[in-house]
């Protein structure tokens, strides 16, 4: 016969694992609820002194508690961080330590909790109360130990919890509170860094303020010249090559026009980019438009391959089209388009390309006068001269000629491993000649000097002109037609001893005044004889001769009514009425 029999247990032993039970369960709840609270604590913006000041004050609501102190450690192993709750700071104790450096120097160095159930026999806590029990747990991130957090508390304030519920609460605080301590460290090492960065920046930026001045005047160094005219044309370059306006450069032939466009290349934020060059005037138009624009395979007899066009191969860069005049009514609506929407097709080719390209142009032509005449397009020459720089001729810059013909010289000595040099007299003599050809005239004139003399030290003998081979003299003595791109005449076919032309000066612009006639040689003024006159003087001495009439004073000049009128107002002359 099965019997069923019931096993009680003693009552005593039901109420014990009763106790212990919801004491578990209290300590489980505690203990969530703690972290719960301390983490939302560590989550809050605040300085990490102040985040773990108020994490060791939390504590005594979740611990029975005397004293807590979290201790943070700097990369030498010394306090940087002390937040303590329950401790008494004497006044003026600046280096206040909670607990003795040995019982940190051992969680440290263990990496495990210490747990003493009484610091009055301890030797780790020297003069130490009895009956004092001392939790310590490391604060680690990473497996780094970065300090510790302990408590203290005496027998009866722990009666509730055990010890080992107690370390295992502070472990995890200790793990929560590494975490902070290590994320802190990170944002500040990434903020100093970013503060250094900017210091760096700024002192490279300073430096560059300093530095680009003088990167300027290196790349402008090419350009000989000081010369109120070509300072001013560099000023103005300075500030133009910034941007990516189009230039147009104007000037006679020989002036530098090409070097001048080099330069706003160089000094402008496209520099390290393409500088590509093309002269419109040296190629027919059906060869002109496959060089700008390129070509397809087959597009006409001799494509046997595809080209890129100087437009793609300055792409990003910036291209000259020297002599931007000369090309025909056709073509100037086919670039009118590139420089309106930035893009065109290859010839034979029906893909649309776009370009990004810095244009700059030159010419010596009155592109006014060829607008009027309806031979160059209004809407192109708005298009291509939105910063227009005038380039001076040398007659303009007399004061330049020692400087260029000594480089030209020495560039003549490398390219031919000679030590030749000018003697003063020369250089006096070089500086009084007109050189219509500009500066391509007088590197001319340099070379082929310096290819002829027998001496190391040139002199006046040694220039074509003392023997009345002088080139300007030979092309324009008794010429009486007008030369558009360097002189209006030849003084009349007066030159000076040895058949060097008057210096003259005359000007492109419409207020510029030159000089039709050869000047007098008896007269103290003239250059030939080593004066000068100014613009203004040249035209005030004109109308005095001519009695203040403006038409006869034109006529004196080689120059319109109309250019008389503006020059006088240019200079603000009054004008006499008698």
């Amino acid at each position: 016969m099965n019997r069923y029999v019931e096993h009680v247990s003693p009552p005593g032993r039901e109420q014990t694992l009763s106790e212990a039970a919801a004491k578990l369960s209290r300590r489980a709840t505690v203990s969530l609820s703690g972290i719960y609270e301390i983490s939302k604590v560590l989550a809050e913006p605040a300085r990490l002194e102040i985040t773990l000041a108020n994490v060791v004050n939390i504590l005594s609501s979740f611990l029975q508690m005397r004293h807590g102190a979290l201790i943070v450690l700097d990369d030498g192993g010394l306090p940087e961080i002390v937040a303590t709750a329950g401790y008494f700071h004497k006044p003026g104790e600046d280096h206040f330590m909670p607990i003795p450096q040995t019982v940190i120097d051992q969680i440290v160095a263990t990496a495990t909790p210490l747990v003493i159930p009484d610091t009055g026999r301890s030797h780790l806590f020297p003069g130490s109360e009895p009956g004092v029990c001392f939790i310590g747990v490391p604060v680690k991130a990473n497996h780094t130990v970065l300090g510790t957090l302990s408590i203290d508390r005496t027998r009866k304030e722990g009666a509730d919890f055990t010890l080992d519920d107690d370390m295992r609460f502070l472990t995890m605080v200790a793990n929560l509170a590494g975490q902070t301590i290590r994320l802190h460290r990170l944002l500040s090492e990434d903020r100093q860094r970013l503060i250094d960065e900017q210091r760096r920046l700024e002192k490279s930026f300073e430096g560059s303020r300093e530095i680009q001045p003088r990167r300027a005047a290196a790349r402008t160094s090419r350009i000989v010249g000081e010369s109120p005219a070509v300072k001013n044309v560099l000023d103005i370059i300075n500030i133009v090559a910034r941007t990516n306006s189009t230039v147009l450069l104007r000037g006679e032939s020989g002036t530098g026009k090409e070097l001048f466009a080099q330069t706003i290349h160089e000094l402008s934020p496209r520099h390290d980019k393409p500088f590509v060059k093309l002269n419109c005037a040296a190629l027919p138009e059906t060869v002109l438009e496959s060089e700008l624009f390129g070509h397809e395979k087959g597009a006409f007899t001799g494509a046997t391959n595809q080209r890129a066009g100087r437009f793609e191969l300055a792409h990003g860069g910036t291209l000259l089209l020297d002599e931007i005049g000369e090309i025909s009514a056709a073509f100037q609506a086919k670039l009118l388009r590139v420089l309106q929407e930035g893009e065109f097709e290859r010839v034979g080719g029906n893909k649309t390309l776009k370009v990004d390209v810095r244009l700059i142009c030159a010419t010596n032509r009155d592109l006014e006068e060829a607008v009027r005449k309806g031979d160059f397009r209004a809407d192109l020459y708005y298009r291509i001269s939105v910063v227009p720089v005038t380039l001076p001729p040398l007659r303009e810059r007399p004061g330049d000629i020692p400087r260029l013909a000594e480089e030209f010289l020495e560039r003549f000595n490398r390219q031919n491993n000679r030590q030749l040099s000018f003697g003063r007299a020369s250089l006096d003599l070089i500086s009084r000649c007109y050189f219509p050809g500009n500066v391509r005239e007088l590197e001319n004139c340099v070379q082929r000097t310096a290819t002829l003399t027998r001496s190391q030290t040139i002199g006046p003998n040694d220039f074509a002109c003392s023997t009345g081979q002088c080139l300007s003299a030979l092309l324009w003595k008794g010429n009486g037609k007008t030369q558009s791109n360097a002189i209006d005449a030849l003084a009349g076919g007066h030159v000076l001893p040895g058949g060097m032309p008057a210096p003259l000066s005359r000007g492109r612009d419409a207020g510029s005044i030159s000089g039709g006639k050869a000047c007098d040689p008896d007269d103290p003024t003239c250059p030939a004889n080593g004066g000068r006159l100014t613009e203004r003087d040249r035209l005030v001495d004109a109308m005095e001769r001519s009695g203040w009439v403006q038409a006869k004073a034109a006529r004196i000049l080689g120059l319109t009514p109309r250019q008389v009128g503006y020059a006088l107002r240019r200079h603000d002359i009054p004008v006499k009425k008698f």
